[in-house]
């Protein structure tokens, strides 16, 4: 797949994206980066410890999030976003699920969107605008609240969904990543089963994505505060590689790189 100017492989690798939220409300890093200076220097520090692709986000996501509009969301990202694009080679995913910041994000340069609902928030402008653009996207699984009745299957059956809603919209389906939405209308045995069981997903046919850094499924099973999440991280990073997944999206960029490159010398990749 090619995101930007590089191409990614979509199986036999697994690649670091990482996040930079420049929102005030962030459940890891809110207010970090809400400045051009420190988001600069933020890029610029995870380019130099490996990063592969940039995600970059103007809302919060976090369970109990304050919505904001996408004419804010806007205000917040596409600055950053374009001085980024000015400064620095690195492919740009721009992580909003309202077609509008997507659109002004396309065209400022983002170079993938990374839609939390999966195509499935709005009345398909998000997919229409995806497949006009040509632009890849990653479509992660999500519900307003948990409740499976067999959790796997009913997951397959939810992204199947968005892939459909991609197809008849026009998007390539070579072109679209799928995640799985750890932390997202889910338990924490959810989130455990789900990671447990990656590799199943991989009959859906498409890259997938894991995004599980610093989250409270972290932080409920080993008792621990954000700050304190990154040895549970890199677990769930490992059991990432060795499932297959092509992307993980994490905070903690260098110690990650240095996992993923361990477990795919063990496992003879890479």
């Amino acid at each position: 797949m090619r995101i930007g100017g590089k191409e990614f492989a979509d199986r036999g690798r697994t690649y670091i994206m990482g996040i930079l939220n420049v929102t005030p409300d962030s459940f890891s890093d809110g207010g970090k980066y809400d400045r051009m200076d420190r988001a600069l220097y933020r890029v610029e520090e995870m380019i130099g410890e490996g990063m592969d692709i940039l995600d970059m986000g103007g809302e919060s996501t976090r369970p109990g999030h304050v919505f904001v509009s996408p004419q804010e969301e806007a205000e917040r990202v596409i600055p950053v976003l374009e001085a980024v694009k000015k400064r620095f080679d690195i492919p740009i995913s721009l992580d909003t699920y309202k077609y509008r910041v997507a659109e002004e994000g396309i065209r400022k340069g983002a170079d993938l969107i990374n839609d939390i609902w999966g195509l499935r928030y709005d009345q398909g402008e998000m997919a229409r605008l995806l497949a006009e653009s040509g632009l890849p996207c990653c479509l992660m699984h999500n519900r307003k609240e948990a409740g499976y009745v067999s959790l796997m299957e009913d997951i397959k059956t939810d992204l199947a969904e968005s892939l459909r809603i991609a197809r008849e919209a026009g998007i390539r389906e070579e072109r679209i990543i799928l995640d799985p939405g750890i932390g997202f209308g889910k338990t924490r045995e959810d989130n455990l089963a789900v990671i447990a069981d990656l590799e199943s997903l991989h009959v859906l046919g498409r890259p997938l994505l894991l995004g599980a850094s610093r989250k409270s499924v972290i932080g409920l099973t080993l008792d621990l505060p954000l700050e304190e999440r990154l040895e549970g991280t890199l677990v769930t990073t490992v059991f990432g590689v060795t499932a297959g997944c092509s992307y993980v999206r994490v905070h903690d960029v260098a110690a990650n790189v240095r996992a993923v490159r361990m477990a795919e010398a063990i496992l003879g990749r890479g």
